[in-house]
């Protein structure tokens, strides 16, 4: 998957494509994920929910994970995610940064930071590690 329009057609009607999330990636190897907040996105106290900048955080780092796929790979699988939530919102954009710390041929490693646009802070912290899945040998 070479564009963001791929991406978005290859990914129609799962989670993120429901919660409203679109990604990009960089030549330098960053994929930011963008979500414009409603509602559903929040608890009924009115605090963003967790839920959602989790979800944001690992859809971000496995679009970043699915761009840096080493030659033959078939996808990725999540081993490990980890999330530290610093801050909450009461709405406008979150801006999701992941930024590889690994990219081996067997695992990757992520960093996500994400951020409210609308008041310019930090969210939450996750980090992840995927493992990166391949054809299965013939037998």
């Amino acid at each position: 998957m070479n564009s963001q329009q791929e991406f978005k057609a290859h990914g129609e009607g799962y989670l993120f494509d429901h919660l409203g999330m679109t990604f990009s990636f960089d030549p330098s190897g960053v994929a930011t994920g963008l979500l414009a907040l409603e509602k559903h996105h929040f608890s009924w106290e009115g605090r963003i929910h967790a839920g959602t900048l989790f979800a944001l955080a690992d859809s971000c780092a496995g679009f970043g994970c699915l761009k840096s796929l080493p030659d033959g790979a078939t996808g990725f699988a999540t081993l490990e995610a980890k999330t530290n939530f610093v801050a909450t919102t009461d709405g406008g954009t979150l801006k999701a940064v992941a930024t590889a710390k690994h990219l081996g041929k067997s695992t990757q490693m992520w960093d996500v930071e994400i951020i409210s646009e609308k008041d310019q802070k930090t969210l939450a912290w996750f980090r992840c590690t995927q493992s990166i899945l391949w054809p299965k040998p013939a037998t």
